[in-house]
């Protein structure tokens, strides 16, 4: 009985754990997109920017 709820709770901690995992890492890629974004409008406004 004290087995079945320390499996249940390593697979709850386990589930939350990955669920996080995938939420940073769509965070960092979206943000790396952005990034790469802006970047390239900088990049293409160069001309405009420069004295």
């Amino acid at each position: 009985m004290n087995n079945e709820k320390i499996y249940k709770t390593m697979a709850n901690v386990g589930a939350g754990d990955l669920a996080l995992g995938i939420i940073v890492l769509v965070t960092g890629i979206v943000t790396g997109v952005l990034m790469i974004i802006n970047g390239s409008r900088l990049l293409k406004g160069k001309s405009d920017l420069m004295f």
